[in-house]
């Protein structure tokens, strides 16, 4: 009997569809380090790991490394084969860089790629080396990288509050959230302490100053509080996609609202807050609300206040929220809109410990005026102050 001509269709199409997954570019697997801070041991464990890898015969190069001298780091190095860094000529100065260019000609399986969160010399490919990562990731490469919980984006105003310090170089939470694997190195406060005070994180004139401000033992307690936090959460998540099946396990259908104006202090601690009730709460979707008042409009606000609210709004999407922005000077009936259109379930919103903020910016308190008409509403819309 001959085939039929739809069963021939049938066949081809079906060729075409297989011939289309052989030729789509395999995404490579990423796994993540994490630790409290420097020294806990991120950098030994990855090349530990590498030179298993390399006994059981996977194809493993050296992308960065960096061993600040430590003795039991560097003895990990052996055998192990480096990509030559790439030199780069900045401001009088010959600087290296991890070659991107050479890995992915090289094409190994996988790639160690230490300093996560580093920023790279102005002339590079990408401004970050979290951005290298992905690129190397996307070319179906596998790589190994780490990275302390202070450089996390979410955490910064946290870690700010901790430490105070300002970390500047930090890497997006949707990068974590795309790895296969978030491991914790963790370490006792008085263990990594004993680490410093022996000389093996940094130089020993430098010791007694790190004692005294960022590896005091507070601090220490708190950011791995974070740090064993942070890995659970991705845990929990990885658990909660692979059992999707089970309702119980399903993720969060609520929605998140964070409203938010320039006031760039006040709006990137409501992104990042809002960014990580998502997360705790398992919920797939939220929005960040820019209302622009007439006083907040292009021509009545400097450039600085712009450029701050554009990369507060970048910031949002880098964390995974919606962008909405809107004109109107009925700020509460606005939200009430957006927030009934978008059947948002919980609203973040901002106030200073003396009052609001928005009620600076428009001599009226929004915020009262938006708790009073949200508990006059027949919703179950809730509200979330962010105090700062």
């Amino acid at each position: 009997m001959m085939p039929s001509n739809d069963d021939s269709q049938l066949r081809d199409q079906s060729a075409e569809r297989f011939l289309r997954l052989v030729q789509e570019p395999r995404r490579g697997r990423l796994k993540v380090y994490i630790g409290l801070a420097a020294g806990v041991g991120k950098t030994y464990r990855m090349l530990q790991e590498a030179q298993e890898l390399r006994q059981h015969g996977v194809d493993v190069v050296l992308g960065y490394v960096e061993t600040h001298g430590r003795a039991g780091t560097v003895a990990q190095l052996q055998d192990l084969p480096l990509i030559k860094r790439k030199n780069i000529f900045y401001k009088g100065r010959m600087l290296e860089e991890m070659d991107v260019a050479a890995i992915l000609q090289r094409r190994p399986s996988v790639v160690v790629v230490d300093e996560l969160a580093h920023t790279n010399v102005p002339g590079s490919e990408n401004e970050k080396r979290w951005q290298d990562v992905e690129q190397l990731v996307r070319a179906g490469i596998s790589v190994i990288t780490a990275v302390n919980i202070q450089h996390l984006e979410s955490l910064h105003d946290q870690v700010l509050r901790i430490t105070g310090q300002d970390v500047a170089e930090r890497v997006p939470d949707q990068l974590l959230k795309l790895a296969d694997e978030v491991v914790n190195v963790d370490l006792t406060v008085p263990e990594l302490r004993a680490r410093l005070e022996e000389g093996k994180i940094y130089d020993p004139q430098k010791v007694p100053t790190a004692l005294r401000n960022f590896f005091q033992p507070e601090n220490l307690l708190q950011l791995r509080e974070l740090a064993l936090r942070e890995v659970a959460g991705q845990l929990s998540r990885q658990i909660d996609t692979g059992a999707a099946a089970v309702p119980a396990l399903r993720r969060n259908h609520d929605r998140l609202l964070a409203c938010i104006n320039s006031n760039a202090p006040a709006a990137r601690e409501i992104i990042r807050k809002t960014s990580r009730l998502a997360d705790r709460l398992g919920t797939a979707t939220w929005y960040v609300l820019y209302v622009q008042t007439a006083p907040e409009s292009a021509d009545r606000v400097g450039l600085a206040t712009q450029r701050h609210l554009l990369r507060n709004l970048q910031l949002a999407t880098e964390l995974g929220g919606q962008i909405l922005r809107v004109k109107s000077d009925e700020v509460v009936a606005e939200i009430l809109r957006v927030a009934q259109e978008k059947r948002a379930s919980l609203l973040i919103c901002g106030v200073t410990r003396e009052k609001s903020w928005w009620q600076r910016l428009t001599h009226r308190g929004i915020t009262t005026s938006l708790i009073r008409a949200v508990a006059q509403t027949d919703t179950d819309l809730d509200l979330f102050l962010v105090t700062y």
